[in-house]
């Protein structure tokens, strides 16, 4: 990795909590500064402006997130022990979620439906990424016999999916994470009852 390629990733890194946790346009290039102990001219010299910086701090938060459940889905061996592992996930993990600034393509869907529109693309892209892994592994349980066969995998996952941030956007507003859990348990009820054969 070169200097520049370094520092970039440094900026980005520095600059993601305060995204996630200020939103995309409530950070200011200050903010920017602060986090990095950079100057100004540093950050424009890896990055056109703070709309770049934003889509790609969006894209490190996105994929890390992705990166910490997908690890913890993997290590099961069953596609209802895998999506019990993203429910856990959020179960055995909701504060830090909640101390990063809450999830990030929520916080990035809510104002890239207004406010931040350049970011629109990539939220859009992350959501279809989001529902392509949890289907892959419903279908994965159905082609196994796993899970029923008449189950429409698109349309599982994404209910899944809009489950899990419907609860982060409860939980989040008002500061209550018995409701993230009632999603939770709403789509582990969904795994072991409605899906299985």
């Amino acid at each position: 990795m070169s200097k520049a390629e370094r520092t970039k990733a440094y900026i980005i890194e520095r600059a993601a909590p305060v995204f996630n946790t200020k939103g995309y346009s409530g950070t200011s290039m200050s903010d920017i500064v602060q986090a990095t102990q950079l100057t100004k001219g540093a950050i424009y010299g890896n990055f056109t402006g703070k709309d770049e910086v934003a889509i790609e701090v969006y894209k490190y938060n996105f994929g890390a997130l992705r990166k910490r459940i997908a690890n913890a889905m993997l290590a099961e061996t069953t596609a209802q022990a895998r999506l019990k592992a993203y429910t856990n996930y959020y179960r055995t993990n909701w504060q830090q979620v909640q101390e990063r600034g809450g999830c990030p393509l929520l916080n990035a869907a809510v104002e890239a439906d207004d406010n931040v529109a350049f970011m629109r693309k990539n939220v859009q892209a992350s959501a279809r990424q989001w529902i392509k892994d949890i289907r892959t592994v419903i279908q994965a349980g159905i082609d196994s016999g796993e899970f029923r066969a008449d189950l429409d995998a698109q349309q599982m996952a994404t209910s899944v999916c809009m489950m899990l941030e419907g609860g982060m956007m409860f939980f989040k507003i008002m500061d209550d994470r018995t409701l993230l859990f009632h999603a939770l348990d709403r789509i582990d009820r969904m795994v072991t009852q409605e899906m299985m054969r």
